[in-house]
């Protein structure tokens, strides 16, 4: 098991801080904190280093890393163009959870990016993260410290049970305050455009630079990927999800499903809840409450699928949220989360659920 070194989240421990930049220099790998999730940091010029955060996390190799930096001068310099929108974006965001991708410099190693003529960038918020950039003195790359497709951690604890083989240390700062991964924007010259909807929502991107493009089509094979977190299939829980109206949560933890199946409890199954406008269903032998508002219920969500886990869940019933751009990226975490890729065989998908991406 890796190393858990407890870090003050305002006022890091300088020596703490030298002790983590000295594995990464040498190659190795970090659980760090940022105000998002937990990161396996490496050194984002390093291809060694690269392959080992691929291999820790099982990521296949056309999903590009995101590159950590101190500030807009250091971005700048790891960009082969930096247009008014990226300057006017980072000015508004950062530091923050907004990640800017952009055309890459000529130094920037192929395995970083998937092969792809861009870079995403992005300056944390966490004074942690911020103080292990600078001790390195080089980008770090620092995707969700899971395993692909899993739940991205909240707290040193979780990258312990995630990825704890392929890790060296791990820097315990306490529970992240956003909750989910940053919003990923492309700034190429030819507009902006969404790849990833985060906290750093649309309509207050358009606040800054006007109407957003609408992505292209994503690759259907092997194809590299604009940027992380577009899988169909992410930020899963073991537990089988289904998106559920709020009218209908209780009568699906009752009721047996159409088609002649057997029930929840006939079928001895662990059925999970998780609600935001009403108290847990009586017939979920887990659950939790979520706050109703977006910020507060992004913060907790992914605590919650964890705990879904530790309680042994093979099924979760999740309350659908509001519509509203403040929502949008707890929707989309949501959707992908209950991607059909182990299809429930309790309940049909037309039992209510939005369980499409």
């Amino acid at each position: 098991m890796p190393l858990l070194l407890r870090v003050d989240p305002e006022r890091p421990d300088p020596e703490i801080i030298h002790r983590a930049a000295a594995v990464i220099q040498e190659g190795g790998l970090v659980g760090m904190p940022t105000e998002t999730v937990y990161g396996l940091a490496g050194d984002a010029l390093n291809p060694t280093a690269i392959a080992r955060i691929y291999a820790a996390k099982g990521r296949p190799s056309n999903n590009p890393l995101i590159a950590h930096v101190a500030d807009r001068g250091e971005a700048r310099r790891h960009a082969a163009d930096w247009p008014e929108e990226a300057e006017a974006l980072a000015v508004r965001f950062w530091p923050g959870p907004l990640t800017l991708v952009v055309p890459r410099a000529r130094h920037i190693p192929d395995e970083l990016t998937a092969g792809l003529d861009t870079v995403g960038l992005r300056m944390p918020r966490h004074p942690v993260a911020l103080a292990l950039i600078c001790a390195v003195g080089r980008p770090l790359a620092a995707p969700s410290a899971n395993r692909f497709t899993e739940v991205s951690p909240v707290t040193a604890e979780q990258v312990a049970r995630g990825v704890g083989e392929g890790v060296s240390l791990i820097l315990d700062a306490g529970r992240t305050q956003v909750g989910i991964e940053s919003t990923v924007v492309a700034v190429t010259g030819e507009g902006v455009t969404l790849l990833r909807p985060g906290m750093i929502h649309r309509s207050m991107l358009e606040e800054v630079v006007g109407p957003l493009r609408a992505p292209g089509a994503l690759p259907t094979d092997d194809a590299p990927r604009p940027a992380p977190g577009m899988t169909p299939r992410h930020y899963a829980p073991r537990a089988r999800i289904q998106l559920v109206p709020s009218a209908r949560l209780g009568q699906m933890l009752e009721e047996p499903p159409e088609g002649g199946r057997e029930g929840l409890s006939a079928a001895d199954a662990s059925a999970g809840a998780i609600t935001w406008s009403q108290p847990v269903p009586e017939g979920a032998t887990f659950g939790r409450r979520l706050p109703a508002s977006a910020e507060a219920y992004a913060a907790d969500l992914y605590d919650a699928f964890h705990a879904t886990d530790a309680a042994g869940c093979r099924e979760l019933l999740v309350e659908e949220v509001p519509e509203g751009p403040e929502w949008d990226a707890v929707r989309d975490r949501l959707r992908r989360a209950a991607h059909p890729a182990n299809p429930s065989p309790l309940y049909s998908s037309d039992s209510g659920g939005s369980g499409q991406p």
